[in-house]
């Protein structure tokens, strides 16, 4: 389904790959902070140990409960302890292992991966513009890839959301997703992600095609599957990435129901 020599290969050497998510606790300095690091980095490695153990193909660590998010730029203290978090939680899993810095802090999640050893970013914001909660996002392909160059991080991935969620896209509504797509692969992206418009929502099946046929890329789901459609979404994309099933009521907040990881990493097996 995917281009013969990707870094998507590279890092999971397969095809259908399921990534989990682990949104680690707020971090210090931001509003939701408990004066808790510590306990943020056992569970985050506790987290990680549980969902590899299940079946899960890779991990992506990202900081969603740092509200309000900062756009682009965020605070040494941030890069920093998503890179501590980086190196807790590749210690204990063998499984290839990201990260996303919200919002859009594509630079620090860079740094992060570097300094971690860990394998793929998630980035924000890659090809054409969007307006999200924190404001207008403006492209930083061309930066970000020079950037990575700079670090000596080549090896990283960088996967991006195209039309992403949790955004107005009336300035690029003449658009199509398929657009969108050829840019990111035209822009040097190694993975394009597709997801529903909001966390928790499905992607449009119309919106996979079409992306399908437009860029040769690899294609990763980035919301809304669970127990009931993960099939239908594999035989459509490279890849998925799941970071609310498995919690307690579904709801990404929460903490993880092992029975629900347990049923997931049944299915991923099979």
């Amino acid at each position: 389904m995917i281009m013969e020599s990707t870094k998507f290969q590279d890092i999971f050497g397969h095809s259908n790959v399921v990534i989990a998510c682990i949104h680690v606790g707020a971090l210090p300095g931001t509003p939701g902070y408990r004066n808790n690091w510590n306990e943020v980095i056992d569970k985050a490695a506790r987290e990680a140990e549980l969902l590899a153990s299940v079946g899960f193909h890779g991990l992506i660590i990202e900081n969603m409960h740092d509200t309000p998010y900062l756009k682009r730029e965020v605070g040494p203290e941030i890069t920093a302890s998503m890179t501590i978090l980086g190196d807790a939680v590749k210690r204990v899993v063998s499984i290839p292992v990201g990260v996303q810095v919200l919002a859009g802090a594509n630079k620090a999640a860079l740094a992060c991966a570097k300094a971690a050893g860990l394998d793929f970013i998630r980035g924000e914001g890659f090809v054409y513009g969007h307006l999200a909660d924190e404001g207008l996002f403006e492209s930083d392909a061309g930066e970000l890839l020079r950037y990575r160059k700079m670090i000596d991080a080549e090896s990283i991935a960088i996967f991006t959301d195209i039309k992403k969620k949790h955004s107005a896209h009336a300035i690029t509504q003449d658009v199509p997703i398929g657009d969108w797509a050829k840019a990111a692969e035209f822009f040097r992206a190694d993975g394009v992600i597709v997801t529903g418009s909001h966390t928790g929502e499905p992607a449009e099946i119309n919106d996979i095609k079409n992306t399908r046929e437009n860029s040769q890329l690899p294609i990763i789901i980035g919301s809304g599957v669970n127990i009931n459609n993960l099939s239908t979404y594999l035989d459509l994309a490279d890849g998925i990435i799941i970071g609310s099933w498995y919690k307690k009521d579904g709801y990404w907040a929460n903490e993880i129901d092992n029975d629900r990881a347990r049923k997931i990493g049944d299915l991923i097996r099979r």
